[in-house]
């Protein structure tokens, strides 16, 4: 699998998996994590976009 061809799929991939782990273990969840996973939306969905 080429990942830098697909690097919105990455991305969407990661913050689907933190947001599944942060749901399921609270322990893991810190005051930055809605920051990080706003910025991990927003970069997913500008290379889904651009199709990168």
């Amino acid at each position: 699998m080429n990942f830098k061809n697909n690097v919105g799929m990455l991305l969407l991939g990661i913050w689907l998996i933190v947001s599944g782990v942060a749901a399921l273990v609270p322990a893991v969840y810190f005051n930055g994590l809605g920051a990080i996973m706003a910025i991990l939306a927003i970069l997913a969905g500008i290379f889904i976009l651009l199709r990168k």
